[in-house]
Order: C-alpha cells, then sequence, then structure tokens
C-alpha cells in the first residue's frame, strides 16, 4: 500500500528554518523523504540544522534568504533552478513580529517591517514558486498564518493584521493556481513555546491569561504544529487546497 506522507523525490524549500516551527518543518519533512532547502537570514544558523538532518540520514542544503528583501527571493529561486530544477514543495514560515505594544503606537519602521516579511515576502515567495510548480505540473505551498489572523493578539496588532492577510492570501492562490494542479494551505498555530513567541510565553501573567482561554490548558512543541504540516504537503490531502487549519489547542472553539 502506497504512504500517503512519503515525500522521497521531492525538493522542499523551507523558510525561517534554522529554529522553532521552521526547524521542526524542514526536520520532518526531510525524515519522509524529502531533500530540504533549509532558509533564513543566517547561513550559520541554516547549515547547522542542515548538518544535523544530514547526519541523521535525512536530505538537507543551506541557503540564506531574508524573504523581506526582492534581490534575496530572486536570489534563492535562481539557486533552486540551478541546483534542483524544481520545487516541490514551499513552506513559507518566516515571519517578523518587531512590535509589541498598543497598536496606536506603532511607528513606520515596525509597521514596514511586519508588512516586507509577513505579506509582500509570502506573496512573490509564492508567486516565484508557483511559476515554477506551473511548469512542471504542480506543487504545495503552505503559509504558515496564526491564530492572531483570525483573532487579534492584543499588543500585536500589525502582526495580527498581516497574518489575516496571510489567510486571505492562501484561499485566493488556492483559487487562482488550483487549475495548475497547485495547492495551497495555511497552518494556524496557537501558542507555541519558541523564541518568537517569548514575549508571551515569559511573561507568567500573560502566559497564565493565554493558558485559561486554551482548552488543553498547555504552549504548544514546535514539533505539534510539524505533522500538520506534513498533511497538507503530502498527497495525504491531495483534495485539500484554501484549507486554514487551525492547531491551537483549542483556543478558537
Amino acid at each position: 500500500m502506497k504512504d500517503l506522507f512519503d515525500l522521497t523525490g521531492k525538493v522542499a524549500l523551507v523558510t525561517g528554518a534554522s529554529r522553532g516551527i521552521g526547524e521542526a518543518i524542514a526536520r520532518l519533512l526531510a525524515t519522509y523523504g524529502a531533500e530540504v532547502i533549509v532558509s533564513s537570514r543566517k547561513i550559520d544558523a541554516c547549515q547547522a540544522v542542515a548538518d544535523s538532518i544530514v547526519a541523521e540520514g535525512g536530505k538537507a542544503t543551506a541557503y540564506a534568504c531574508h524573504v523581506g528583501e526582492m534581490s534575496q527571493i530572486e536570489a534563492i529561486f535562481e539557486h533552486i533552478k540551478n541546483e534542483f530544477g524544481r520545487i516541490d514543495i514551499l513552506v513559507n514560515n518566516a515571519a517578523a513580529n518587531p512590535y509589541y505594544g498598543h497598536i496606536l503606537d506603532t511607528d513606520l519602521a515596525a509597521f514596514d517591517k511586519t508588512v516586507d516579511v509577513n505579506i509582500r515576502g509570502y506573496f512573490f515567495m509564492s508567486t516565484a514558486a508557483g511559476k515554477m510548480m506551473r511548469e512542471q505540473g504542480g506543487g504545495v505551498i503552505l503559509n504558515t498564518a496564526s491564530v492572531n489572523g483570525v483573532s487579534p493578539g492584543d499588543k500585536q496588532g500589525i502582526y495580527s493584521i498581516t497574518k489575516a492577510a496571510v489567510i486571505s492570501m492562501t484561499k485566493a492562490f488556492a483559487k487562482e493556481c488550483g487549475p495548475y494542479n497547485i495547492r495551497v494551505n495555511a497552518l494556524l498555530p496557537g501558542l507555541t513555546d519558541t523564541k518568537f513567541a517569548s514575549a508571551l510565553t515569559s511573561n507568567d501573567k500573560v502566559l497564565n491569561m493565554a493558558l485559561a482561554m486554551i482548552p488543553l490548558k498547555r504552549v504548544a512543541q514546535p514539533s505539534e504544529m510539524a505533522g500538520t504540516v506534513l498533511y497538507l504537503v503530502s498527497d495525504a490531502s491531495s483534495y485539500t487546497t484554501g484549507a486554514c487549519i487551525n492547531v491551537d489547542g483549542g483556543l478558537l472553539t
């Protein structure tokens, strides 16, 4: 019987993969046979993850890319074309959240950085990958959004707004790219134990308030996000596109 989760022979690019949820995704996709390109802003951190995956018997390489920089988006896809000749899976996971505070006090620099990475970056990563996928007959794009895109987080205004845009972007790409056999879905993580979420998890008062609203009464581990991504990028979800799946311990229930 065919293993619906088997990714052998697939080329997968995972952004924001040097730590946290992205690293967990990269490791799991490699475990199921994908050739993973580990990407984030800093090459040393990417290389460490890629080397670890290879040491465990997987296939991985590292390539630095800041998705807030258009020239770097162009460069990584040129690299992928030259090195692999195809891309089967794109996981848009890199994100920026430089500002934690009242929405009225959001400055332009924080606004621009958040929008450039979380909206413009995801959009043009998706168009670059989508054009390659259209030529080769199909592929899968997975966007990491957030529960904040559905219900804005307190003092996380512009970040929440960009994640709502990612949800809409997922559906727009799914609708227009479906005829090319390109599936596009989104993961909506809840509170997860990462450096990215440390402003919330390291503050006991804030953390306890958050846990009170989560039916499972705990913070997620990054590895608990990766299984849903594996489903969404594999043949197990071959008729699923435009889906935005909450993995939030029941927060939005």
